[in-house]
C-alpha cells in the first residue's frame, strides 16, 4: 500500500473520531456565534485541492457580514470574537468534515482561492498533487508571517518528501504552536507577479 492510501484511511479514522470528540466544542462555538453574530455560523469559499480540482472549505464565520454594500478590507471586518477563534485555529475546527468527505487531509499545503489557480508557476502548481491540509510546513515555519514564495516552496518541498514521520513531526509542532496563538495576523492579498 503506498503512504497516500494509508494517509487517506489514517486521516478519515482521526477526523471521525475527532468530530465526536470535539462535537461539544463545535456545538458551543456556534451557539455563541449565533448569540453574538448571527447567521450564518460557517463560512463556506471555493478552494482548490487535489489535482486543482475545487472544493468548498468549512470554517467557523470570523467576519461581519456588510449588508449596505460598504467596502471594507478583511481586517477590518474580522471580530473580536472571530480574531479570539482565529488566534487559537478553532475556526479550523469544521474543516475535519472536509477531511471526512476527502476534499482534505490533516497535513499538506494550505488549499488557496480558486481565483489563484492560473498564477502559479508550474513548478507552484505542483503542490496540488497532494490533498490541501489544516495544517503544513508553511504554518509551523511562520503561518501567515511567511511571505507567498517561501510559503509555496514549503508546499512544494512537502510535495517531495511527504512521509508517515514526516506527517507524525508537523502535527507535533502544530500542536506545539497552536496554544500560542503565533503567526495569525491577516494574509496579505495574493497578486501576481508574486514570484
Amino acid at each position: 500500500m503506498r503512504y497516500s492510501q494509508i494517509k487517506r484511511l489514517l486521516d478519515l479514522f482521526f477526523a471521525l473520531a475527532l468530530v465526536l470528540i470535539l462535537s461539544p466544542i463545535l456545538l458551543g462555538v456556534a451557539v455563541v456565534l449565533i448569540l453574538t453574530q448571527g447567521k450564518p455560523v460557517f463560512f463556506l469559499q471555493k478552494r482548490a485541492g487535489l489535482g486543482g480540482s475545487l472544493f468548498l472549505v468549512l470554517k467557523f464565520r470570523t467576519m461581519q457580514i456588510r449588508s449596505d454594500g460598504a467596502v471594507q478590507e478583511d481586517s477590518e471586518r474580522l471580530t473580536k470574537l472571530g480574531g479570539f477563534l482565529r488566534r487559537f485555529s478553532i475556526d479550523e475546527i469544521p474543516q475535519l468534515f472536509n477531511i471526512v468527505r476527502g476534499d482534505m487531509s490533516f497535513v499538506g499545503p494550505r488549499p488557496l482561492l480558486a481565483e489563484y489557480l492560473p498564477l502559479y508557476s508550474e513548478n507552484e502548481r505542483r503542490r496540488h498533487q497532494v490533498r490541501p491540509g489544516i495544517t503544513g510546513l508553511a504554518q509551523i515555519n511562520g503561518r501567515n508571517e511567511v511571505e507567498w514564495r517561501q510559503r509555496f516552496i514549503f508546499d512544494v518541498e512537502y510535495v517531495d518528501r511527504c512521509s508517515f514521520l514526516m506527517d507524525c513531526a508537523i502535527l507535533a509542532k502544530t500542536l506545539w504552536l497552536v496554544p500560542k496563538g503565533e503567526g495569525t495576523r491577516m494574509a496579505e492579498k495574493f497578486v501576481a507577479p508574486f514570484r
